[in-house]
Order: C-alpha cells, then sequence, then structure tokens
C-alpha cells in the first residue's frame, strides 16, 4: 500500500487515475477535475488528476501532443491547487523527471518507454511514487526486472500499470493473468481501461479505438483484483484533439465509476 497525501493506495478503497488524454485548456481541465471530483467524494473513491503535458507516442508527426511541458505544467499546477487534487503525468525523457516532479505526485513511465533505464532510475530519483505501465509487447512477469531498476534507484513508491498487449496488427487485447501477476511484486496495480481498447494505427495517420469496451474491461480489471484504475476521460472525446475514439465521455463517468467501486468492494470482502 502506497500512502499519497491523505490517500491510500493499494489498500480497501478503490483509486481512480483520470482526466483529458493531452491538455487542451485549462477550461477542460478544470471541467473535467469539478465533474470527477465531485463524483468520486460522492462515491468515496480516491481520485488523482490525470493529464498529459506531452504525449510523444503519436501515430502522425502532425498529431497533437499537447501545450508542452512548462505551460502544462503550469496548468496542471493551477488545477492541484484550485481543487486540491493529486497529480499524475507522464514523463519521456530523463531530464523531465525533475522538473515535472515539482508538480506532480505520480511520475508516469509510457508504456513504449518502460524499458528504458535511465528513465526510470531518474524518475525514481525523485522519491515521487513511480506508475510503470507494461509495454505492450512484454509479459506481466517480466516487468519484475523493471521493478527492480526503481528498487535499486532508491524507491520503493511504485505502481504497474496493464494497458492490454499486441494481438496481431492495429488490436490490443487484456490477458487479466497479467494482474494478479503483478500483485505478487508487492506493489499496486493499476488497469488502463481506456488504453486497453485503442486499435494502434489503425486509422492510418491516427489511432483508433472503441470506447464501449472500457467499462466491460474495467468491471473484469477489478474482479480480477487490480487496486486502482485509470481512464482518460473528455467533456465531449468526440471532439477531442488526442485518443477521442477510446476517451469515456465525462457524463458516464459515475456509471461507470459505481458498477466498478461494487466488484471491488466485493472482491475486497471475499
Amino acid at each position: 500500500m502506497l500512502k499519497l497525501n491523505n490517500l491510500e493506495i493499494g489498500g480497501d478503497k478503490l483509486t481512480v487515475l483520470a482526466g483529458p488524454c493531452a491538455i487542451e485548456s485549462l477550461d477542460v481541465m478544470r471541467e473535467t477535475a469539478e465533474e470527477l471530483k465531485k463524483v468520486t467524494e460522492k462515491l468515496g473513491i480516491n481520485y488523482v488528476f490525470k493529464s498529459s503535458y506531452d504525449k510523444a507516442n503519436r501515430s502522425s508527426i502532425t498529431s497533437y501532443r499537447g501545450l508542452g511541458m512548462e505551460k502544462g505544467l503550469e496548468l496542471l499546477a493551477k488545477i492541484k491547487e484550485e481543487f486540491d487534487l493529486p497529480i499524475v503525468t507522464d514523463i519521456h525523457t530523463p531530464d523531465q523527471a525533475a522538473v515535472a516532479a515539482e508538480v506532480a505526485d505520480i511520475l508516469q513511465i509510457p508504456a513504449f518507454l518502460c524499458r528504458q533505464t535511465d528513465l526510470l532510475v531518474a524518475a525514481a530519483k525523485t522519491g515521487k511514487i513511480v506508475n510503470i505501465k507494461k509495454g505492450q509487447f512484454l509479459a506481466p512477469q517480466q516487468m519484475k526486472s523493471l521493478v527492480k531498476k526503481v528498487e535499486d534507484a532508491g524507491n520503493n513508491q511504485i505502481m504497474l500499470t496493464d494497458r492490454g498487449v499486441t494481438f496481431g496488427y492495429n488490436n490490443l487485447v487484456s490477458d487479466f493473468r497479467a494482474i494478479p501477476i503483478m500483485k505478487e511484486f508487492g506493489y499496486p496495480v493499476v488497469f488502463d481501461a481506456t488504453h486497453s481498447v485503442q486499435m494502434p494505427g489503425s486509422n492510418g495517420d491516427s489511432t483508433g479505438g472503441d470506447r464501449r469496451f472500457v467499462p466491460i474491461l474495467a468491471n473484469a480489471a477489478m474482479a480480477s483484483g487490480a487496486d486502482v484504475l485509470f481512464f482518460e476521460i473528455h467533456p465531449n472525446p468526440d471532439k477531442a484533439l488526442c485518443d477521442g475514439p477510446n476517451m469515456l465521455f465525462l457524463k458516464d463517468a459515475e456509471k461507470v465509476f459505481a458498477k466498478c467501486k461494487a466488484i471491488f468492494e466485493i472482491v475486497r470482502n471475499d
């Protein structure tokens, strides 16, 4: 179990990491943060606000990536202060770790970068929680060596995220055995319910997805023992500048979260 401010991650209370994929504007961030804080407080769920100042892994060089590190962290700091919420955001290079850690409470290692030793070590040395997303190309057992990289750098504040496995071309599949396998390493396990429904590169110069399956996969992850859920959520995903096809509508968050919490509690009380 991890301590984050007054939150306990991996205990008897569900934790949700959620927010827009890439930072678009302060207005979108505010609307999302305000509604999700209200919903999670009503349901009794821990909430960490998520958004990325830069989404470096895009299908096309012309794809929207975010507002950049300086402006993005400035807006994340405003959300953190205004709504009294912890923050999780992605880092992509070792030099970003210490800078992002000035704002973020959790540093997230993107799936495609999960084996990058220098990045993991730099994140670890900030003393922040490090959330390592399992690459689509890795078996869950292989995450143990990545955990050791962070531990050996002096940090045992670790979370591990499953986000599906490459299944042929332009598709992912979720193997829920990954959750109990990674839990054996002794750290909270996250399930990324929105990236798991991506269809990478299926639209040629952009990534497709099918948000219909997000609630189903999230429920299955709860039944499999996941401690934390990750969702990308937007007021209007069809108008979002990044990852729209797999993001949840903000208006649907309460219904999805409530069912996930119910399953989480059944499993925890079993």
